[in-house]
């Protein structure tokens, strides 16, 4: 039986966007997009890039702000108006570059699903003392009970809130422990000590990265929210995204910056770990086992709806299965980690592989928005494509140079 999200395809978008709650889908997706993003591989590369740049990753996480509003923006603009999703659009522009599109996609998704089925792990064994290996196999029946809820979209949209809500709210009492010099981390987030290639591409690619470039608009598509008479809509769901995920990034910084200003050598193994437990003791270990779960599991929810998004447009059956195919991925995720295991290495390796897919997953839909038929009429405003090519150019150069650096790392 197929989804109750996509049981009628021929309904008008006014129908569906009644049907399940445009102000719902609008902040859902919004958390949607941000839930993917604050993954268990946020929190360890926040936390990494935090001990080595120290006050200097504030201007990191700026840089990379303001190329994720270029990414967003851009992309949420050029599919929701367009009404077609991103493989589509592709397919479209050019026929089989949608099917190539895919391919980066899911890839990388599968990439950042075997890392967050790793932070549900790891926080399973903070809170309950589980090994890794049985809390992932654990999350993963969870969150495959989660899908084959009624309603998927609507369990998206509330699920995701509240997990975005108890994210932020542990991890400000967290900041706020862990007394960081906000001075200091103000004055450096302008006028940086020192800037590191591989910190931005690695953030951005894990906030805006791969399947999170797509998720909040897919989201919006399935929910019948298209057209440019929905474009305040699609705007105000975009800057909530980026302004959740920007607000949870800030505050774990200030936490992490508050706990190495002070000395603390982090665990290798479990850095942001480290954070949380000397800043508030054995309360804040446990806090942080809270948060990486609620991390881990959103995005592994977001990953996977996203990358099979990708697929289900291709045939029929693929549509008709959703959900068989969403389950398959989450489970072949668990599978891998718990055969692979080494956590730390496969959340930071994530973010990079979908720093790398950004730049030509934004160039396509760029592209695209040039094309007036394709678009409906609709002109893209000059100064959002500029800034989408700003992002293409840094982003890979950076690419580039993060490769070079990795290649000459291993010889």
């Amino acid at each position: 039986m197929r989804l109750g999200l996509f049981k009628n395809n021929n309904v008008s978008a006014k129908t569906r966007t009644f049907s399940f709650g445009a102000g719902g889908a609008v902040i859902g997706a919004a958390f949607l997009m941000a839930n993917s993003s604050i993954g268990p591989g946020f929190l360890t590369q926040t936390t990494v890039f935090t001990a080595q740049l120290m006050a200097s990753l504030g201007f990191v996480i700026l840089v990379s702000i303001l190329l994720d509003i270029g990414v967003q923006l851009n992309t949420w603009r050029v599919l929701t108006i367009s009404g077609l999703r991103a493989q589509d659009l592709s397919n479209k522009l050019l026929p089989g570059l949608g099917y190539f599109l895919s391919l980066l996609i899911v890839a990388g998704g599968f990439a950042f699903n075997i890392g967050n089925i790793a932070g549900c792990g790891l926080g399973l064994n903070v809170l309950t003392g589980i090994s890794f290996q049985t809390g992932a196999v654990i999350s993963c029946v969870t969150a495959l009970c989660l899908f084959w809820m009624k309603e998927i979209g609507k369990m998206l949209d509330s699920f995701t809130k509240v997990l975005g809500v108890v994210k932020i709210g542990l991890t400000l009492f967290i900041a706020f422990s862990a007394h960081p010099p906000l001075l200091e981390a103000l004055h450096r987030t302008i006028i940086p000590q020192k800037i590191s290639s591989i910190a931005i591409v690695t953030l951005v690619g894990g906030t805006v990265g791969g399947y999170i470039t797509f998720s909040g608009a897919h989201r919006l598509l399935d929910a019948g929210i298209s057209g440019r008479d929905q474009l305040q809509q699609i705007n105000k769901s975009a800057i909530s995204g980026i302004i959740i995920s920007s607000i949870m990034r800030y505050i774990l910084f200030l936490a992490a910056l508050g706990v190495v200003m002070q000395g603390v050598v982090l665990d290798a193994a479990n850095p942001p770990a480290s954070v949380f437990k000397y800043a508030a003791g054995e309360i804040g270990f446990r806090i942080f086992g809270v948060v990486l779960w609620s991390a881990a599991i959103s995005s592994v929810l977001g990953a996977a709806y996203t990358s099979v998004s990708f697929l289900k447009t291709f045939h029929p059956l693929l549509a008709k299965y959703e959900r068989w195919c969403i389950s398959l991925f989450i489970i072949i995720s668990t599978g891998v980690f718990v055969w692979i295991g080494k956590p730390r290495q496969l959340l930071i390796a994530a973010g990079a592989v979908n720093g790398l897919i950004l730049p030509v997953a934004l160039t396509i839909v760029l592209i695209a928005a040039t094309k007036k038929t394709l678009m409906k009429g609709y002109r893209h405003p000059l100064w959002m494509q500029l800034a989408g090519w700003l992002v293409v150019l840094v982003m890979g150069w950076m690419g580039i140079i993060t490769i070079i650096d990795f290649i000459h790392s291993v010889q």
